[in-house]
């Protein structure tokens, strides 16, 4: 029987894919890889691109195009069998991986190329590929001793199996709470659209009332406009404690000892490779040059930003107890008075806005923004193998030509990853016969779906969301490098990899953008000019909270990945502690936050989530030269295109930013945008 995932094809065949096929392929195509690198190896008399480079990449990328399907299926329609088949391939992938890292001959192939007048001869996207290879190796041990290169494959591989288990047991633990409500009081305050989805979500389980689950677009709404105090802690205590020792799923999923040998396991790895800690590990391969100048960005910027997010805390408690006799502030009560105080300053809430945004109008919007400034046309394709109903096919267009496709998949539902992302499906690269493969990409959010008849109406959060998922997939799928390790996000600085998707949000806020994006479900009018006023005098609103929570995220991760002692370091004690520098708000002691942390102990952001802050600062300053020209001027975004959305990995950001601002970043537009520059 044939096996979809080993056959070539444009788009891969989810609907074809079953669990069964899964391990199959992977052992075939791991086998075909492992002979492929003797051939290369014996065959060759002196290294070239042709005999070396090109070769190995083909051989990588036949291999990512069979595994991309079963990852992403893996996160957004998970099963047990599904999950059992893609667990099962992962040590196998983490020994090969440590394999190939650890080659010898491989290595001195490549070694001995970059040495060579071939390498000379080579563009510096083709060079850059062979330098970072250089790098990996010697990030992969390759430097080790027999012993040294063993106990590296075994780290490896015990820390893919941690990080997915975390993974999971953040979802499981999701998936296991939700509260029934028979009587629609309960639930006063909330708007009629998180009302209908409630009811919508008990029906759809065949009950009688109102469903509220984890899922954010459940989790939200309650925790914003409930009224019932009771439920609100609830909600929260169950959302706080997932995957840990506290609240309703006490020790049944719980990531405790997951973070701790994750923890431990990557100090040996960092020491292992020479490194003092995980977080100089990490920096190896991102914009930043040391641990102490990320600290010292972090603590700068929290010095700035501490004394307004402490102004706005302080107006918070003040509103809560005079206008509602709420003394005693709890960490349940803090969005639903926030919202409050945000109505009474601007008359303004999510959900009065969220009518001018319903999906469809959001998304020929945003396609339209993107077109102007970057010369690309989007259409949708309607035949394609899906692997849910809601999964969605577009193609990108320059001057009539294809050059790229992305996948959509925007609604929350059960068995699905929360949160939102971009990954890649396809890269771009010049295939052996001359032909370009093109990039694919793959776009996730966790939106309310439709409710009846009515589109999903979005709130502007997750306007934003969509656009900063699609400056990620543009930064893929625009690219014109041809070499897959340096091609779309391929081969870019972790730190910097977050500039064009934060820098895309930048028009959500403009005028002239929002005339395009935003129009009532039901008479079409465009987001009137009272409204879109108040919306942006709201911009900044608590955004010194805002700031030092994201500062506490990253000041938590780096930081523990720094100093982490094993059998000495609490993790919860050390976040107490950076609570206690940085932040406003500390938590009731059941919050086990870090355990549902994703990001960086199941995630790519470990000692990397200032990567966000750090990039954030690229962005804002990149986005005040189209302040200076004009949203839409063409030339900021022509050279916004060619020199960091069609650069891909293929140079250091830093001459990327320099060569499109003309000179280095500066912190000054971050803060102007966030309004601490003015506050302070």
């Amino acid at each position: 029987m044939s096996n979809p995932m080993l056959e070539p094809q444009l788009l891969p065949a989810f609907s074809s894919i079953k669990p069964n096929h899964i391990e199959a392929a992977i052992d075939q195509l791991l086998a075909d890889s492992r002979a492929e690198v003797e051939r290369i190896l014996s065959s060759m008399t002196s290294p070239t691109w042709d005999s070396l480079v090109a070769p190995m990449e083909e051989m990588n990328d036949r291999l990512a195009k069979a595994w991309s399907p079963v990852s992403h299926m893996n996160a957004v329609v998970n099963t047990d069998e599904l999950r059992d088949a893609y667990n099962a391939c992962l040590p196998k992938l983490s020994q090969y991986w440590t394999e190939m890292g650890q080659n010898q001959a491989l290595y001195q192939a490549f070694n001995d190329f970059a040495e060579s007048d071939n390498f000379k001869q080579l563009d510096e996207a083709k060079q850059k590929v062979v330098t970072n290879t250089l790098r990996d190796f010697r990030l992969s041990g390759i430097a080790l001793n027999g012993d040294g290169q063993k106990r590296y494959a075994e780290l490896q591989q015990k820390l893919s199996e941690l990080t997915t288990k975390f993974s999971e047991n953040v979802l499981d633990a999701s998936n296991a709470w939700n509260k029934l409500l028979s009587d629609e009081s309960e639930l006063a305050g909330l708007p009629p659209m998180a009302l209908a989805a409630a009811k919508q979500m008990a029906e759809a389980k065949g009950l009688d009332g109102w469903l509220v689950t984890l899922d954010f677009p459940s989790y939200l709404p309650t925790i914003t406009y409930a009224d019932n105090r009771e439920l609100r802690k609830e909600v929260y205590t169950a959302f706080a404690t997932r995957a840990s020792d506290q609240g309703p799923g006490e020790g049944k999923w719980d990531n405790s000892s997951v973070m701790t040998q994750i923890l431990e396991l990557r100090l040996e790895l960092a020491k292992l490779l020479g490194f003092n800690n995980y977080a100089e590990y990490s920096l190896a391969t991102k914009m930043a040059e040391t641990t102490d100048q990320v600290v010292q960005f972090l603590n700068d910027l929290a010095e700035k930003s501490l004394p307004v997010a402490k102004q706005d805390y302080q107006q918070l408690c003040d509103f809560a107890k005079e206008e509602f006799g709420v003394e005693d502030l709890q960490a349940w009560d803090l969005a639903y008075f926030s919202e409050k105080l945000k109505q009474a300053k601007y008359a303004i809430s999510e959900e009065q806005i969220r009518p001018y945004f319903p999906l469809p109008k959001v998304l020929n919007g945003l396609f339209t923004v993107a077109g102007k400034l970057f010369d690309i046309e989007i259409s949708e394709v309607d035949e394609f193998e899906r692997w849910h109903k809601d999964a969605r096919l577009f193609e990108i267009r320059r001057q009539g030509e294809v050059i790229a496709r992305f996948f959509l998949d925007l609604y929350a539902r059960e068995k699905k990853r929360g949160g939102a992302w971009m990954d890649d499906c396809r890269v771009r690269r010049r295939l052996a016969d001359g032909t370009l493969q093109l990039p694919v990409a793959y776009l996730v959010c966790n939106f309310s779906s439709p409710v009846g008849d009515d589109p999903a109406l979005l709130t502007h959060n997750e306007v934003t969301t969509m656009f900063h998922e699609f400056g990620h997939g543009l930064h893929h799928m625009l690219t014109q490098i041809e070499s897959a390790d340096v091609s779309g996000i391929n081969g870019v600085a972790w730190d910097a990899v977050e500039l064009p998707s934060q820098f895309l949000e930048n028009w959500c806020y403009e005028p002239e953008a929002l005339a395009l994006i935003s129009g009532h479900y039901q008479t079409g009018e465009t987001l009137p000019r009272a409204l879109l006023d108040k919306m942006l005098a709201a911009r900044n609103f608590q955004s010194g909270m805002m700031m030092v929570r994201q500062l506490e995220f990253s000041l938590f991760d780096f930081c523990l990945h720094r100093d982490y002692e094993p059998g000495v370091t609490d993790v919860q004690s050390y976040l107490n502690d950076i609570r206690s520098r940085v932040a406003v708000i500390t938590p009731p002691e059941f919050n086990r936050f870090q355990h549902s942390f994703s990001h960086i102990f199941a995630g790519g952001y470990a000692a990397g989530y200032y990567s966000y802050k750090w990039a954030e600062v690229l962005s804002a300053d990149a986005f005040s030269r189209f302040e200076e020209e004009g949203v839409f001027s063409e030339s900021a975004g022509n050279d916004f295109r060619q020199h960091i959305l069609e650069m891909g990995g293929s140079r250091e950001p830093m001459e990327l930013f320099v060569a499109f601002r003309g000179r280095e970043p500066q912190v000054d537009a971050l803060l102007r945008h966030c309004g601490i520059q003015t506050a302070a």
